[in-house]
């Protein structure tokens, strides 16, 4: 998963589009083809381990929370080889701007290890992501009316 991926419709539901490099697997069925875009890619899969699905579409959402919060990529090299073993080796930085709660919950999410990475349900149940409760929108016109924003997360 990427940002450019995640829609919004009049409700404000997160739509996922664009399935091209995606892959499809049985609830506990391991993986091991290396599908989707490098930078968002979890460790296991770069390794060439077999891995759960689940866990490393976790890492890309770790890897979307951190571009949303910093406004760029974790993970970045134009030579493939550096960028697979900056994300290996877990290689970045959080800035200072970012507040200590969502710096927590980054590190937890982008976790190499697969088994200790935090799983949707740890999400759900961290500080920094209950801080704000869902709010029901009418909806916008994409294009026409701004996106709302809530400041309180940032």
């Amino acid at each position: 998963m990427k940002p450019e991926n995640l829609l919004l419709d009049d409700k404000n539901n997160i739509k996922i589009v664009d399935f091209g490099l995606s892959n499809t697997y049985k609830d506990g069925e391991t993986l091991k083809t290396a599908c989707g875009s490098p930078c968002y890619a979890a460790p296991e899969m770069i390794a060439g381990k077999r891995y759960h699905g689940l866990g490393s579409d976790v890492w890309s959402c770790g890897i979307i929370l951190y571009a949303m919060s910093c406004g760029y990529l974790p993970f970045e090299d134009p030579n493939t080889n550096k960028l697979y073993k900056k994300i290996l080796n877990c290689d970045y930085l959080i800035p200072g701007f970012v507040s200590s709660g969502c710096k927590d919950l980054i590190k937890k999410v982008l976790n190499t290890d697969p088994v200790l990475r935090y799983a949707i349900k740890d999400i759900k149940a961290h500080d920094w992501f209950n801080q704000v409760k869902p709010v029901d929108y009418d909806g916008i016109v994409v294009g026409k009316e701004s996106i709302p924003i809530i400041e309180e997360a940032l």
